[in-house]
């Protein structure tokens, strides 16, 4: 099951944020490579040889540098000086790292959406959170036909929390760190499968707990939910 899983995700799932059916060569290209590390097609601390990206991806080698360039600036892959360019590689520490990062934003926004949010923010925190559960019961049917959906909905109720912060930096930062942690989150649903009830009832109390308005309460359970995250055993992942 979880072969299929990365093989699934691997051949079809879309980018989150750009159709690769749309746009420039450059931009399907971008989007393309950034769905295939994203989900792990393209394996952590893979070197990304040109003319090998330049026959899978049908592509210029000048369109290849111009994006792997715009990936390394989403540190998605790294330069290595004359040598090219290889995937991010993946490690406990960076995982403990991106986790501490994420709860740091992630807490600070939500705190000052639990401040500033009005009812439209509640209703958007209700919506997502409806979805998601809907998307959670299916996952724990069926993992391999609706994990996408679910990556998508389990970000919007996080998004959503936030999104009263009023402020862009914040929010893009957190889409970067949440691309980081996305490569684990695949790894870790293969690996030793999707968490179920347990995620339900995380993502309940954080909804009831943020519509009381109890910031401190809810920054707690956020950062308990976060560090479940970044504490899941994941077989042959390196230490540094």
């Amino acid at each position: 099951m979880r072969t299929d899983l990365l093989h699934k995700l691997g051949d079809t799932a879309p980018t989150d944020t750009e159709d690769a059916s749309h746009g420039s060569v450059g931009e399907q290209v971008y989007a393309r490579l950034r769905k295939d590390i994203l989900h792990g097609a393209l394996e952590p601390g893979l070197k990304l040889k040109l003319d090998v990206l330049k026959r899978n991806y049908d592509v210029s080698i000048n369109t290849l540098r111009e994006t792997l360039a715009r990936l390394a600036s989403e540190r998605l892959v790294e330069a290595e000086g004359q040598k090219g360019f290889r995937v991010v590689p993946v490690s406990v520490v960076d995982l403990r790292e991106i986790g501490e990062l994420r709860q740091l934003i992630e807490c600070h926004a939500v705190r000052k959406s639990i401040a500033l949010g009005d009812l439209e923010w509640e209703g958007r925190v209700v919506a997502a959170h409806h979805m998601l559960t809907k998307s959670e019961q299916q996952m724990m049917e069926d993992p391999n036909s609706h994990y996408e959906t679910w990556q998508k909905l389990d970000l919007g109720f996080h998004v959503a929390l936030m999104s009263a912060c009023n402020s862009r930096w914040i929010l893009r930062e957190h889409r970067v760190i949440h691309d980081q942690y996305r490569r684990y989150q695949l790894m870790a649903l293969r690996t030793i499968g999707f968490r179920g009830q347990e995620l339900l009832d995380e993502h309940r109390a954080l909804l009831e707990s943020a519509l009381r308005r109890d910031a401190e309460g809810t920054v707690r359970l956020l950062t308990a939910h976060i560090r479940k995250g970044t504490e899941m055993p994941l077989p042959g992942l390196p230490t540094q």
